[in-house]
């Protein structure tokens, strides 16, 4: 199922991002921000559990986490989402996926995967700024299951149309979540109005 998070700041730090004038710093930080205040709404039906704590002055019968939250990033621009995360789930544990797109085929091609063992049992969340083609998304989704992993999410900052159904037809049961849905995909493959190449502007390379 598809979501799309209409938060006032989300969307005020997304147009920032947008523009063609935003230098890498503020690229960075804003992609740092909105990746904390997207977990943040999504997270807000994760499990828990019951447990009884000492305070200072009484016994308290509250809550916490049931599940362990794993975060995969798709590299490289993934890692644009991380930091933001973390700060929100501290304990989060971190897996990284390599991916890169052939340019004339735009089909993803793996490079590096490393797991935490928890797989099976968490809940875990890939990130990748951009949902262009889908190819991308469907690879990694594809590579957490093939660890076992069960609770997926798949969140990103600016969809297309094109990406949103390729995904939804090779994982109808995988929750996305977006900042925007855009208009749809260039010739090239690339997001329309999108930002541009997101991994080139949150690591100055181009």
């Amino acid at each position: 199922m598809l979501h799309v998070l209409k938060h006032p700041l989300i969307t005020h730090k997304l147009t920032q991002m947008r523009k063609k004038e935003t230098g890498t710093k503020d690229f960075r930080q804003n992609l740092d921000e909105i990746g904390g205040l997207m977990v943040y709404e999504i997270t807000r039906n994760l499990p828990v559990q019951p447990v009884t704590i000492e305070t200072p002055v009484a016994t308290c019968e509250t809550f916490e986490l049931k599940k362990e939250v794993i975060l995969v990033p798709i590299l490289r621009a993934g890692l644009g989402m991380v930091s933001g995360i973390c700060n929100l789930v501290p304990t989060v544990k971190v897996a990284h996926i390599g991916l890169y797109r052939d340019e004339e085929t735009l089909e993803p091609h793996p490079y590096f995967e490393k797991y935490p063992k928890q797989m099976p049992e968490a809940t875990v969340i890939i990130v990748d700024p951009m949902l262009a083609t889908g190819g991308s998304a469907n690879a990694a989704i594809d590579m957490v299951k093939r660890q076992g992993a069960k609770d997926i999410r798949l969140v990103c900052l600016v969809g297309a149309p094109e990406g949103v159904a390729a995904v939804e037809k090779q994982h109808p049961e995988i929750d996305i979540y977006l900042a925007a849905l855009d208009e749809k995909l260039n010739e090239k493959g690339y997001i329309i109005p999108g930002l541009g190449d997101a991994g080139d502007r949150i690591f100055g390379t181009k």
